[in-house]
């Protein structure tokens, strides 16, 4: 049975959770994904904890919890390529990833080396 383009999307946001638990320890509050092209973005919503919020007041502390979580993510690219690789069967050719310290919400985006999206 081919897979829709919807089931795709609900296992990486599931992986992703699942990873998020496993490798930073605890998860964000709702994952929502969508395939678009060739890119695969994942809104992740809830990632800071009430601590990061209070050190995001200044800036100092704002750039410091983004740099570190960003630290964290990237320590992890290995796992998370293999996510994508393992769900959706294609290679991810780069990954790109920001956190707003004002709602605590990230993106991810995984650029993929063919359009996946045409395939559904």
């Amino acid at each position: 049975m081919e897979k829709s383009k919807g089931f795709i999307e609900s296992e990486i946001s599931k992986a992703i959770t699942k990873w998020e638990k496993d490798f930073l320890g605890r998860g964000s509050l709702s994952v929502k994904t969508n395939i678009l092209q060739d890119m695969i973005i994942v809104n992740l919503q809830g990632i800071l904890t009430p601590a990061e919020y209070t050190v995001c007041e200044t800036k100092t502390g704002m750039l410091t919890i983004k740099r570190t979580r960003s630290e964290l993510v990237e320590s992890g690219i290995e796992d998370l390529y293999e996510i994508i690789l393992n769900i959706t069967g294609e290679k991810v050719k780069s990954f790109h990833t920001d956190l707003s310290s004002r709602t605590g919400e990230r993106v991810m985006v995984f650029k993929l080396f063919n359009d996946i999206e045409s395939k559904f």
